[in-house]
């Protein structure tokens, strides 16, 4: 019974993720949302709980995410758990990420593709210093639609009082990061009060459950409203065709469509839309892989975007941008690294570090800095050794992000804020 839209367009989904200090029950909650809502399997359940018993724990939620031995053994979430589930309204999305500060380049890699985001606090144990820390990244990377859960509220004997003293006291650190929660949701994930439905141990309480609260919060499939970009994965060649294929990040394309390709800035127009073992479209949304088959047989390499020449990306070889580092080794003023934006790959050097905010204290560490550290966030300068393609975070997230990397992984993450205009002198 969930919303479908019409023929040919993807059902509405929303994808949202599960952040907090670790032990704060952010697995717990999802396993209990999944266990809940029916998308996990009775099989899935007794096969955790024998488990458990063998290992001689008791049952918990979370475990139904662990899917890593390794996971189960240190009781903490190290990589990103993807889950699917729907409701009357929609298709969800739910991403579990990490809270232990080790993992947190495995946090941000899965707020960055969130929809809403759930900050997680334990109602016992109160505001840590990852519950900052995070909260300041969502704020990084964008996300506008959060909201605030309090749980293990049993462990407090459901006090409204210590939910109110929880609430105004992140309120007050929110409001100096211009964050604006959704609302507050007091709950716990352990016995499942608030979590799907309202619960009647906590009538103070005259909100929505975590479920209601989800179906409230706005989808951005609406990335088919926006301009369309389509990152160029490959160019597959059969007999004398040459398919361009990719993924839309956002808008969609028709057939018939004059697309050009930054930055490049060749242009044609398309002639097929191509979909392996199924009926051709007319027409591709905003979330879906496709290839395309142009009137003319230009060449386009992987990295370039396509979009509508009424609506083209911006293009240059430098931008402003937010970064959050994770390196252990400090991100360099001057230093050379490798900037992968959707699917480009270039050098680029980091020609000013404009300030650095310790990410816990949002205290200024410095401006016009010669390094960031671990766990910093810096607003810095980038140039590029060539020419990409890319928009301002606000304007098309999808390709407003970018990731650092380094020494073969990825150190650090960002949002682009701006182009910059003032370094050609120097590039």
């Amino acid at each position: 019974m969930s919303t479908q839209r019409t023929a040919g367009v993807p059902s509405e989904t929303l994808k949202f993720v599960m952040v907090g200090h670790v032990d704060h029950g952010k697995s717990t909650l999802v396993g209990r949302l999944l266990h809940e809502t029916g998308f996990i399997p009775d099989t899935k359940v007794e096969h955790v709980k024998k488990v458990c018993e063998d290992q001689g724990k008791g049952f918990e939620f979370a475990f139904l995410l662990d899917g890593l031995e390794e996971e189960r053994d240190q009781g903490i979430t190290i990589d990103v758990a993807q889950m699917f589930f729907k409701t009357d309204k929609r298709h969800y999305v739910v991403i579990d990420a990490p809270g232990h500060k080790e993992f947190l380049k495995n946090m941000i890699s899965g707020a960055s593709n969130a929809d809403v985001a759930f900050l997680m606090i334990d109602a016992e144990e109160g505001i840590q210093e990852q519950t900052q820390r995070h909260a300041y990244l969502l704020s990084l990377l964008g996300i506008k639609q959060i909201a605030v859960v309090v749980n293990k509220m049993d462990l407090v004997g459901y006090s409204q009082q210590v939910f109110e003293r929880t609430r105004d006291t992140y309120l007050q650190y929110l409001a100096t990061i211009g964050v604006r929660p959704h609302s507050f949701i007091p709950i716990s994930a352990y016995h499942g009060d608030n979590v799907v439905r309202k619960t009647d141990k906590m009538p103070w309480y005259t909100g929505r459950s975590i479920l209601e609260t989800l179906d409230h919060f706005e989808s951005h499939d609406d990335r088919t409203k926006l301009p369309l970009r389509l990152p160029v994965q490959d160019v597959y060649k059969f007999d004398k065709r040459r398919i361009i294929a990719g993924r839309i990040e956002a808008g969609s394309v028709a057939v018939g469509d004059t697309l050009t390709f930054y930055p490049s800035g060749k242009s044609t127009r398309v002639k097929t839309i191509e979909k392996w073992n199924a009926e051709t479209p007319a027409r591709v949304y905003a979330g879906e892989s496709t290839g395309l088959q142009m009137e003319e047989q230009i060449f386009v390499e992987r990295g370039e975007i396509a979009a509508l020449p009424s609506a083209p990306p911006q293009t240059g070889e430098s931008f402003h941008a937010n970064v959050f580092w994770m390196g252990s080794k400090h991100l360099q003023k001057g230093g050379k690294y490798l900037i992968k934006l959707a699917t480009q790959e270039v050098e680029g050097t980091i020609e000013a570090i404009v300030k650095v905010i310790n990410s816990s204290t949002l205290e200024e560490i410095s401006s016009d800095a010669a390094e960031v550290a671990k766990n910093e966030v810096a607003e810095i300068i980038v140039s590029t050794r060539r020419p990409i393609a890319f928009d301002t975070f606000d304007a098309v997230p999808e390709t407003g992000r970018f990731v650092i990397v380094h020494d073969h992984d990825v150190r650090g993450g960002g949002i682009i804020l701006k182009k910059a205009e003032y370094l050609g002198a120097n590039l």
